[in-house]
């Protein structure tokens, strides 16, 4: 995206670092993403949005899609292999091959609404996964949970009083996006967050607010829109996380996962731009994936 972007390459270098350094690479399972096809993206984005897109994909330079979105001669294969990463992800769930999976992709996806790019943000890729599942596999009822430092307007977009979607979002406000607070449909649970909020406040939203929207709600598969920026390291905002946190959230879902949904979790990097901090806590993310 450019050297002053904080949506860079090195995002995905300092995972596979931290996956390294850690010795979680050697309980891993690696898989290469296939292209989302223009069918599964037209699940959430209208086709048109979707056919701009492959128009406007430059052979050289940058075009600019917003004042934060950008793209290169090689962001459309990027953003289509992100989205196909999690529809692969669900397809080896369903079919048993694997209980979870972490989709450690670029570009983001959760500010792409159904038809407009924004916030880092081309197609809305844990959105197309959850589509998929419906879809190709007769899930339905799917819920999507986003930890993200900004609000995931672009799932709401899509969720927002769609029968069998729930979506509960927990992100600081007042801030970019500058949504997520008014009045919303039985299906959206948000969160919002002060800035200077630490996990006490990310555990008091899951306990109070998430889990009990699940128990009602009865979700037979989880997605989770996993951002770090909320990290006290990161400077993108100003919530104060820790790894810790990150790995008590996963675990409280993996739980619910394991006794409501036979175990069946993808999840999506979403934000994380301080790199250190990102790495370790994917990796702390990956640990509560994996479970017991």
């Amino acid at each position: 995206m450019g050297e002053d972007h904080p949506e860079c390459p090195a995002r995905l270098d300092a995972i596979q670092d931290q996956l390294l350094s850690s010795g979680m690479e050697y309980v891993l399972r690696f898989f290469d993403a296939p292209q989302a096809t223009r069918a599964q993206l037209e699940r959430v984005h209208t086709p048109e949005y979707v056919a701009s897109l492959f128009e406007r994909a430059p052979s050289e330079g940058i075009e600019v899609l917003d004042e934060d979105t950008r793209m290169t001669p090689h962001t459309l294969a990027a953003a289509l292999h992100a989205a196909g990463s999690g529809i692969d992800a669900v397809d080896r769930v369903i079919a048993g091959e694997i209980n979870a999976a972490f989709c450690a992709v670029r570009p983001p996806g959760h500010h792409a609404e159904r038809d407009k790019a924004m916030g880092f943000c081309l197609f809305n890729n844990i959105a197309i996964a959850a589509a998929h599942v419906r879809a190709q596999h007769g899930l339905e009822r799917v819920a999507i949970l986003d930890f993200d430092v900004h609000h995931g307007n672009g799932t709401e977009d899509f969720v927002a009083g769609r029968e069998g979607y729930l979506l509960c979002s927990s992100f600081q406000s007042p801030y970019y996006p500058f949504s997520g607070t008014g009045d919303l449909p039985d299906n959206i649970v948000n969160s919002p967050l002060e800035a200077g909020a630490g996990g006490d406040a990310l555990r008091q939203v899951v306990t109070t607010q998430w889990l009990p929207a699940l128990e009602k709600f009865q979700p037979q598969m989880l997605f989770i829109s996993a951002g770090f920026d909320g990290h006290i390291e990161d400077a993108m905002a100003q919530l104060r996380f820790k790894e810790e946190d990150y790995l008590w959230v996963t675990e409280r879902l993996r739980e619910y996962a394991d006794k409501n949904c036979e175990g069946r979790i993808v999840s999506a990097l979403e934000g994380g731009y301080a790199l250190s901090a990102l790495g370790r806590s994917v990796v702390t993310h990956l640990k509560g994936l994996i479970g017991s």
